[in-house]
């Protein structure tokens, strides 16, 4: 059993990404969410009062509050490091959704700040920490595929309007494909791969309005001053070299979320299921070797039955969004950097404005920034990060 005391947690933002940390967060045993608060306190109250949480206050009134231990910051993208920094002022740790800040000096301020303060910082996405990625890199580990040489992710969508009632700060700086999109495949291909060198990329606005098609404001038009579909190409310092798509102007594609090819074979993350859309911690992993391939030129079949499918049970197989926050808890008490850190949010920052800035350069763009490579998950630990995350009944 569990006994170290939860460290306590307060919300800030209370919009719709709010509903599945706060019930994933009362399902673990390192963590209470104590408080929560938004500028809209109506909405605040509602959300408090839904989930029982026992404080609804302003943001202010959340940072200064001595009872409060850490700050999950589930802000707008732009204010996300004004936020981060007056919590790490007040000294409690903090915990963000993405991207980490929409500025990369802002990023390095908070950081610097944390440092100097002795405060953790982790950073969304968490979800890495799910099955499916936690089984590519064990079997990248395992020379599964030989040595690693390649990687490509694709993610093509038609935008947020069509499930989002307000989706304005999408289109808005600090929005657009690569930064909603981009940080999941990221972290994952950094997690799998290790830190980036140097990138390039290509980008356009094909819209320069969009219509919202969810919720009150159905029908109403935004402007567009983001580039809405994004193309990169990407060099390890590994020396693994990749590209990426990531877009709002595709309306269907049959290409595979990811795959990684090395010497030996490759591993693909295929299509993830309906509705579950970029954010997802599960899925079957497909392996393929030079042994199980056909090398004849015989048609290749439809489905993929010639693909060993890993077993994915080291990790958490469902939407755990929520449990970087736990894990930044056990940072805190075992005196270490969390998986999710801040230093990686920064990297993957510095790595997105680098693919947004090379179209006006027309040039690659070396990356400054490093990063160490997230540990795997271990199998047993703490109760909220062992394979069934601890959740109490």
């Amino acid at each position: 059993m569990h006994t170290t005391k939860p460290m306590r947690v307060g919300l800030i933002g209370t919009g719709r990404i709010s509903d599945i940390y706060i019930k994933n967060c009362a399902k673990m045993e390192s963590v209470d969410i104590a408080s929560c608060g938004s500028l809209n306190m109506a909405e605040s109250q509602a959300k408090a009062e839904e989930y029982q949480i026992a404080q609804c206050a302003l943001p202010e009134e959340i940072i200064q509050d001595p009872n409060i231990d850490a700050i999950l910051n589930l802000t707008i993208p732009a204010a996300h490091a004004e936020v981060s920094m007056k919590a790490l002022n007040a000294g409690k740790h903090v915990y963000s959704e993405k991207p980490f800040v929409t500025y990369l000096e802002d990023g390095r301020k908070v950081l610097d700040l944390a440092k100097e303060r002795g405060l953790l910082v982790g950073n969304a996405p968490d979800t890495f920490f799910g099955g499916r990625w936690q089984t590519l890199r064990k079997a990248i580990d395992e020379g599964r595929i030989g040595t690693p040489t390649g990687i490509c992710a694709f993610v093509p969508t038609h935008g947020v309007e069509r499930h989002h009632p307000n989706p304005d700060f999408y289109y808005a700086h600090g929005g657009g494909p690569l930064l909603d999109l981009g940080p999941y495949y990221l972290a994952a291909m950094i997690f799998c791969l290790g830190p980036i060198a140097r990138v390039a990329g290509m980008a356009r606005k094909t819209f320069p309005k969009r219509q919202i098609e969810n919720g009150p404001r159905t029908g109403e038009w935004m402007d567009v001053d983001v580039d809405t579909h994004c193309l990169s190409l990407i060099e390890f310092e590994s020396g693994v070299i990749g590209q990426m798509m990531m877009s709002f102007d595709v309306w269907e594609s049959e290409t595979p979320r990811l795959e990684i090819y090395g010497t030996k074979g490759t591993l693909c993350i295929p299509d993830p299921d309906p509705g579950d859309g970029a954010n997802i911690f599960h899925g079957p992993v497909w392996l393929r070797t030079r042994e199980t391939s056909r090398w004849t030129m015989r048609p290749r079949p439809k489905a993929p039955a010639e693909w060993e499918v890993l077993d994915n049970t080291h990790g958490l197989n469902f939407d755990a969004r929520g449990i970087g926050l736990a894990e930044l808890a056990q940072a805190a008490r075992e005196g270490r950097d969390p998986r999710a850190s801040g230093a990686l949010g920064l990297h993957m920052c510095e790595v997105m404005q680098a693919m947004l800035a090379s179209p006006a350069l027309g040039q690659f763009v070396e990356i400054s920034t490093s990063c160490e490579r997230p540990a795997l998950l271990p199998e047993t630990t703490c109760p909220d990060l062992n394979i069934d995350m601890g959740i109490r009944p």
